[in-house]
């Protein structure tokens, strides 16, 4: 019996030493993935922001709040049709940033197309990726970083410039409870594309700066605090600015009007909402890519220094329990042999 149970133990020993760095090399990477039918909603908010205002004189004015609502959607079918000529999982985000006045109102709103490897966040080219209606092609990241980041600097994509550039480690931080890594990029003074959705009906902004000679200039502070394990950002924070130069909406070749100004913080309900999401999704990455198998080859250590003791067990029974060959008998009293040779 215990060579039996050493040898069922010796084969869940191998079972499990198999199927760790099958777990780990070959489940994680094709299950810990970005779902395609994602769906999210984000409220951040500039308070005691300055804000141009569009009806009362083209003038910069002070106000309690900027609301900015970004959604994000997975384009399911979108992401089917790229996945057939990509040869891996791609995820099609479709997203949009509406900007609310203080009033209610839309200042602007500016969609995007995202499009990206499922595991590895990295992005994918394709027909349809695009920031409000302009074809781009990003370098780096965009939204997320990728899983298990790692402490250093990554191209991230700025979608007010179209372009990507270097976004820093600046060093480990406590956020909520959790340990993340922290992020900063400055985005310099910039000649950007004004927003094709504007508050004042029948403007085309294609055509403003031709007509007025006016152009739109953007820059920014953008920090992240991320999940190291997910590549999730569990906060953000923007400080923003954006000025109209020059023509006739800003008062001459050398004016400057401001059209906004403000620092974009998350809104605390949804950073709580954001914590305990990611949280949650981190213990299914950990244990995926750490805990499971970690655990199969710890066990499949102790099955088999199992297997062995019962088996070094089982001999030493089997030895104690031998009968011995006619040369190892001890005899008996009655054939005992005297020192003199002489039989009792």
């Amino acid at each position: 019996m215990r060579r039996r149970a050493s040898l069922v133990l010796l084969a869940l020993a191998v079972f499990c030493a198999a199927l760790a760095p099958l777990l780990r090399w070959y489940a994680y990477p094709r299950l810990a993935k970005i779902p395609p039918n994602q769906y999210q909603e984000m409220v951040l908010e500039a308070k005691d922001a300055t804000l141009l205002d569009y009806t009362g004189g083209m003038q910069p004015k002070k106000v309690d709040k900027v609301t900015i609502v970004q959604t994000l959607k997975g384009n399911v079918e979108a992401s089917r049709e790229i996945e057939a000529s990509a040869g891996k999982d791609v995820v099609v985000w479709d997203t949009l940033s509406y900007i609310i006045g203080p009033d209610g109102k839309m200042v602007s709103q500016i969609p995007e197309r995202y499009i990206f490897d499922a595991h590895t966040q990295d992005p994918v080219h394709a027909t349809g990726e695009m920031v409000d209606g302009d074809a781009v092609k990003r370098q780096g990241i965009e939204f997320k970083w990728p899983f298990f980041t790692e402490p250093r600097d990554y191209l991230y994509f700025d979608a007010q410039t179209r372009t990507s550039s270097p976004i820093h480690y600046v060093g480990p931080r406590r956020f909520k409870g959790m340990d993340v890594y922290y992020f900063e990029q400055t985005i310099p003074w910039t000649k950007v594309a004004m927003p094709k959705k504007m508050p004042i009906e029948g403007i085309d902004p294609a055509t403003i700066e031709a007509a007025t000679g006016t152009t739109l200039w953007y820059t920014a502070k953008v920090r992240f605090w991320v999940d190291p394990v997910t590549g999730a950002p569990v906060n953000a924070e923007q400080d923003i600015q954006q000025e109209m130069r020059g023509g006739i909406a800003s008062g001459g070749p050398d004016g400057k009007l401001t059209a906004f100004a403000g620092h974009v913080t998350m809104r605390e309900d949804y950073s709580d909402y954001t914590v305990d999401l990611v949280k949650a999704n981190r213990a299914k990455v950990l244990a995926l890519h750490t805990y499971a198998p970690a655990g199969l080859a710890a066990g499949g250590l102790a099955l088999l220094g199992l297997a062995l003791w019962l088996e070094a067990r089982g001999r030493r029974v089997r030895d104690d329990e031998r009968v011995p060959r006619d040369d190892e008998r001890v005899p008996r009293d009655d054939e005992r042999v005297p020192r003199d040779g002489v039989s009792a």
